[in-house]
């Protein structure tokens, strides 16, 4: 076999790696806004933006880990990130390594790909029947 092939043939697995570390990372800064933990200095205030933006994170990010409602998740979660950086980091400056939003833009077109491609093979949702089998997942 060759390596193409092999890597077609392992695609949906690393997609299912992807969306899982993805939304790892995310929950961490939901956990972060709402529980505290890890630690910061940072108070988010309830019901402020920064706490809704947090409670989402924690939300999808949980949802997006475990692979269960990953489309509208993931929606939900590119959208956040679009919002952010547009509200956050773009009038801080227009180069995103200067205004610290490239990792929003990130997230963003991360999960973006994931509304499109699905949870991959490995999720809660394929347990569940929902979402389709692509051709390389066939």
């Amino acid at each position: 076999m060759d390596l193409v092939r092999l890597l077609e043939r392992a695609a949906p697995f690393f997609l299912s790696v992807l969306r899982a570390v993805a939304g790892l990372i995310f929950l961490a800064h939901g956990t972060q806004k709402i529980l505290g933990f890890p630690a910061t200095e940072r108070v988010t205030e309830a019901f402020s933006l920064s706490w809704w933006a947090g409670t989402i994170e924690l939300v999808t990010g949980a949802l997006l880990t475990v692979g269960l409602f990953t489309r509208p998740a993931a929606f939900l979660a590119s959208g956040t990130m679009a919002v952010a950086y547009w509200t956050v980091h773009a009038p801080r400056d227009v180069h995103p390594v200067n205004n610290a939003g490239d990792a929003a833009i990130l997230y963003c077109f991360v999960f973006l790909h994931i509304v499109f491609a699905g949870a991959g093979p490995v999720s809660i949702d394929r347990l569940r029947g929902a979402g389709r089998r692509t051709r390389s997942e066939a």
